[in-house]
């Protein structure tokens, strides 16, 4: 038997549903198993054993239809379209596999949750829905992106060169990209003062969208690290950290995959649909409840969240003082 998954989307979308592909994975065992995602994301599973990895861009019609082509040719007996949008639909109705599971209950998808999705709930419990109807058990919301040695030692020589020491050094991101400065949060840097009166020191990581404010930061505390770790050796980084502080971003979902405590700003988004997996006790907004249903839920400033709110989170879980 031979399964194809496809997952694209955002880096945050595919982080989520790392449970799930695993999850597939083990239902499958001994099985033949290809992901179809996009050349940006190959390299995350990298380390990844017992799938094989077909890759896709927005490319040209040819692309599409030499890509439905090879899934034809490769006799696939189940597809997973856990993305589920218009062009993953195509491919799925043209794909000439006889059986297609997906996220709308409709064509072409034989396995579906049975709902329209509008938001009502999180991503990562729609996925699963996906798992249900398809009578396998659900998955666990734990990210799983594995690092191998040679990350390990790069992140672990960058730690010594620095003079860091495990589980004293917290990670944040305090920034976002241009098209949404709506969620950044104004108070990171008197958060790094608090932390550093308790003998942590902060990284500020980020890339290029998070240049300027990393370096005006870290010029009065912590470390810059823009541009310093790829995805997996910010996996194997936030390992060794006590916990991450960041906004509702991409760094959000990718520290997710540490195992560690991550403290997420929430304000114009809505965290009962996006939060980092295994985290939702740790969204940190001006609002406390928020409606299933994302066509109702109102936008709130991140500027109005408190430095002491952002403390007492953290304290309520004996990391801090």
């Amino acid at each position: 038997m031979k399964i194809l998954i496809i997952k694209l989307g955002a880096l945050g979308d595919v982080i989520m549903s790392t449970p799930v592909i695993k999850k597939l994975q083990e239902h499958y065992i001994g099985e033949e198993i290809w992901l179809l995602t996009s050349t940006i994301y190959k390299k995350l599973f990298i380390n990844w054993d017992g799938i094989s990895i077909k890759t896709i861009d927005r490319g040209t019609v040819l692309d599409t239809i030499k890509l439905i082509w090879w899934i034809r040719k490769n006799n696939f007996s189940i597809l997973y379209d856990l993305q589920s949008n218009d062009r993953t639909s195509i491919i799925s109705a043209l794909s000439g596999v006889p059986l297609r599971a997906g996220n709308h209950p409709r064509f072409p998808y034989h396995i579906n949750p049975g709902s329209v999705y509008k938001g009502q709930c999180h991503a990562f419990e729609r996925l699963n829905k996906i798992l249900e109807k398809a009578e396998i058990a659900a998955a666990v919301a734990k990210p799983y992106l594995p690092c191998d040695k040679n990350i390990k030692k790069k992140v672990n020589d960058w730690i010594n060169s620095k003079n860091l020491t495990k589980k004293k050094f917290v990670i944040m991101h305090a920034g976002s990209s241009q098209q949404h400065k709506q969620k950044r949060w104004a108070y990171f840097s008197e958060l790094a003062k608090s932390l550093y009166d308790k003998n942590l020191n902060t990284i500020w990581v980020g890339s290029n969208d998070d240049n300027d404010i990393n370096k005006r930061l870290s010029s009065s505390l912590g470390i810059d690290a823009t541009n310093q770790f790829s995805v997996l050796e910010l996996i194997e980084l936030g390992k060794q950290a006590l916990f991450a502080v960041t906004n509702d971003s991409a760094p959000m979902h990718i520290l997710s995959c540490s195992d560690i405590p991550i403290y997420a700003l929430f304000g114009p988004t809505n965290p009962k649909r996006t939060h980092a997996l295994g985290q939702e006790n740790r969204v940190i907004s001006v609002a406390s409840v928020f409606p299933k249903d994302d066509s109702k839920f109102t936008p709130s400033e991140i500027s109005k969240i408190s430095l002491s709110s952002v403390l007492e989170k953290i304290k309520k879980d004996n990391i801090i003082t």
